[in-house]
């Protein structure tokens, strides 16, 4: 079913079950945790048993969000028996882990919430609003919507799901909704300037030292329109670097003055290649590019997961990038 629901249709899932499990993507950020926080706390408000699984918890970052001790990692969630599984910012089904697929799998129902241009619509119920510029703004509709309880919980969660993924409302998927919704979240007590330190001005000294490292790796294009860098395992070795500890770092070559497309490749376990990229022109489309090899997001912004080497994989999408950029600008 990729024709999307109503919000009264998904309201009457909400209706009709007791049991659910929130759960987003690998490597989660801002928008995965807020919007499986401030949708799970919603459900609770109405007497529903929420479960919340990450297949990697919750990120050191954001820890701070309160709730956020509710994330469990799904392959020590022992067993989890729900009725309804809701995957929210989350494009592709698998993009939820392996341990956190078996349990979606195994629930009656699967409700499917995204802003990725790239979902297919894998649920049995679909809201997917690629104009969104956040899955949390998403939440936030749905939950004023249908008259749910928005908690301090929510309310907190879905302004940093919404202000992570548009860059503190820089992006040009920004909307005036955005802001409105900004707005109401102050009006019910949201203490902007807390929440934004705890957000951005409260990161471990390893970051910067992998920004150092990344620096040294940065390259430059000729003309200037692409930036890469890349981060090997003996980087995050040596410096002792967790996963979270790359969230944002590609947006700062993404900032160079005169690049139009950026890219971050990060090497894995097993030898997969993690590519993030970030296009500033309507003209390079991410999602497009990143499907070439497999991956997807949204126009903007993208990503891959591909087999290395990482010199292999960078030469292969730095190739199409060039195509791109040749017949486009």
């Amino acid at each position: 079913m990729s024709k999307n629901a109503t919000f009264q249709e998904i309201g009457q899932v909400f209706k009709d079950h007791d049991s659910f499990v929130v759960v987003s993507h690998v490597r989660p950020d801002g928008d995965a945790i807020g919007s499986i926080l401030a949708l799970g706390h919603a459900l609770e408000g109405i007497g529903k048993t929420v479960r919340y699984l990450n297949e990697d918890g919750c990120p050191e970052s954001l820890v701070f969000l309160p709730g956020s001790e509710k994330v469990e990692i799904s392959s020590k969630a022992g067993p989890v028996e729900v009725e309804v599984a809701i995957c929210l910012d989350t494009a592709a089904h698998s993009r939820v882990g392996e341990a956190s697929f078996a349990i979606v799998n195994s629930a009656k129902v699967v409700i499917n919430i995204d802003h990725h241009i790239s979902n297919p619509g894998y649920g049995d119920f679909n809201f997917i609003d690629d104009s969104s510029p956040a899955t949390g703004q998403i939440v936030y509709n749905l939950i004023k919507a249908l008259d749910l309880p928005l908690s301090e919980i929510s309310r907190d969660s879905i302004y940093v799901a919404t202000s992570t993924d548009t860059g503190s409302f820089q992006y040009p998927g920004t909307t005036q909704q955005t802001y409105e919704m900004a707005a109401d979240l102050v009006s019910l007590g949201l203490n902007v300037g807390e929440i934004n330190q705890l957000t951005y001005d409260n990161q471990p000294f390893r970051k910067v030292e992998l920004m150092r490292a990344l620096l040294n790796a940065l390259e430059r294009s000729d003309d200037g329109r692409v930036a890469w860098w890349h981060l090997t395992n003996e980087t995050k070795e040596e410096h002792q670097l967790i996963a979270d500890d790359t969230e944002g770092m590609i947006d700062i070559i993404r900032s160079i003055k005169g690049v139009v497309i950026a890219v971050f490749f990060e090497e894995l376990d097993e030898g997969k290649i993690r590519v993030s990229m970030r296009s500033k022109d309507k003209c390079i489309n991410c999602s497009e590019l990143c499907g070439i090899f497999g991956g997807g997001g949204h126009a903007l912004a993208a990503g891959i997961r591909m087999t290395g080497p990482l010199e292999v994989a960078r030469s292969k999408v730095l190739a199409k990038i060039r195509e791109a950029i040749n017949s486009s600008l």
